[in-house]
């Protein structure tokens, strides 16, 4: 038999691999998340928009706008949602809108997720003048009012499209998901493991990705949603208003469309009512599948 092999010691091999954490936790969220009732209901709900707004499409006209069908029709086996007064099928634009509102809704959530992490994180570990720094820009741009921001901005574009939308709602919903991230880094920050880490040496992006990130993954992941929910609410705002993407269409721009040419004074309410309950089940289902998941992960939480 050979002797056994020591550890390396942290403190001298700043490189080492550090251990795998132990499966148990995965398997037991597995469980419960399997088993959590608002978890699966909301998570079933946004699944099927989904597949609906990526499939969808290629059965359908590829124009949504076009006008194929007689003016006002109400909902029918030919016209599953009825027509427009303009002879539009409700059903294809419908279709088309949720495609808008989960790509508005995925890259304006991805850019507030990584400026609003970025600057959590570094300040957070950092504290002090980068701290107070980063902490004075957060609130400043906290207070500004995000929607009259966004009018003004968007306002002033002669074409609008769905990625440059997307790019002004995410610089503009970041800040409290920074000082959410904020807190628990600066909780974390103080822990041994990354006291050792900093001591032997490690760089401050690694103890950030390597540390400190891991243990705050499902936090982070529920960050996600729930910024994911309000680049959708925001983009129906300026949808609504008329400040939407000027190539294509989307929920908001549908129930703007129905506004302007009078659907509710004449009666045509399946112009307004698909978009509108599309809009509240992507949205509610996003925080229910929320709660969910800080049932799963909060053990105090669970029901048993």
């Amino acid at each position: 038999m050979t002797a056994a092999q020591p550890l390396p010691d942290p403190a001298t091999s700043p490189d080492a691999p550090v251990p795998a954490l132990p499966e148990a936790p995965k398997r037991e969220a597995l469980y419960f998340a399997l088993r959590n009732p608002k978890l699966l209901i909301g998570l079933g709900i946004v699944l099927a928009f989904l597949v609906t707004g990526i499939l969808g499409p290629f059965f359908l006209s590829p124009d949504p706008n076009a006008r194929i069908a007689p003016p006002g029709l109400p909902p029918s086996g030919e016209y599953w949602f009825g027509t427009t007064q303009f002879g539009q099928d409700i059903f294809t634009q419908f279709v088309y809108g949720i495609r808008a509102t989960f790509l508005v809704g995925i890259l304006g959530g991805v850019v507030a997720a990584v400026i609003g992490m970025a600057i959590g994180f570094v300040a957070g570990y950092k504290g002090g003048w980068v701290d107070e720094i980063l902490n004075m820009i957060t609130n400043v741009v906290l207070v500004l009012p995000t929607l009259a921001v966004l009018f003004i901005l968007v306002a002033y574009m002669d074409s609008r499209g769905v990625m440059m939308q997307s790019f002004f709602i995410g610089l503009t919903s970041w800040p409290w998901a920074a000082r959410a991230i904020r807190s628990q880094a600066l909780s974390l920050s103080s822990r041994d493991f990354v006291d050792l880490a900093r001591l032997s040496g490690v760089r401050t992006w690694k103890i950030i990705v390597r540390d400190i990130a891991p243990n705050m993954s499902s936090y982070l992941f529920m960050t996600l949603i729930l910024l994911f929910g309000g680049a959708v609410l925001a983009a129906a705002g300026l949808d609504f208003v008329g400040l939407g993407p000027t190539d294509g269409t989307s929920l908001g721009l549908m129930m703007h469309q129905a506004v302007k040419w009078g659907a509710l004074q004449l009666g045509v309410w399946w112009w307004f009512v698909p978009p509108g309950l599309g809009i509240t089940a992507i949205v509610g289902s996003l925080y229910v599948m929320n709660v969910g998941l800080d049932e799963v992960f909060n053990p105090r939480l669970r029901e048993m």
